[in-house]
């Protein structure tokens, strides 16, 4: 049952790969972008469908979190790499696009947490 762990895992990041590539087409720029956030998406999203449906196993579970643990720092850290090298030559609207979302989640996630932060009465 590892295997299907690993293998919803591979499908997600193929996905979130194919979805930034296609992202990256729509922006004209020869890049992929934001591909392995898409893919965290889809395997967050594909995780909970499984447990939904009575099918998340523990070994399904331990495979993916072996592989979180192994394989997603390293894909991270390689596209985050990628990214920037492509979106530093490819001009200043790449710059862009990813500014804004990074200055919108430095303004929004302070709020997010004071919003759902347990309050403690008494």
């Amino acid at each position: 049952m590892t295997i299907y762990g690993v293998a919803l895992l591979a499908l997600a990041f193929i996905l979130g790969q194919w979805v930034g590539v296609l992202l990256g087409d729509w922006l004209g720029i020869q890049a992929n972008v934001g591909g392995v956030g898409f893919a965290m998406i889809f395997l967050m999203l594909g995780k909970e469908w499984l447990v939904q449906k009575n099918q998340m196993s523990p070994e399904m579970t331990g495979g993916i979190a072996f592989w979180s643990k192994m394989y997603i720092p390293v894909v991270i850290a390689m596209a985050a790499s990628l990214n920037v090298k492509s979106a530093v030559s490819s001009g200043s609207l790449a710059l862009i696009a990813g500014i804004i979302p990074v200055l919108a989640g430095f303004l929004i996630f302070p709020w997010i947490m004071k919003k759902f932060h347990p309050r403690h009465h008494g």
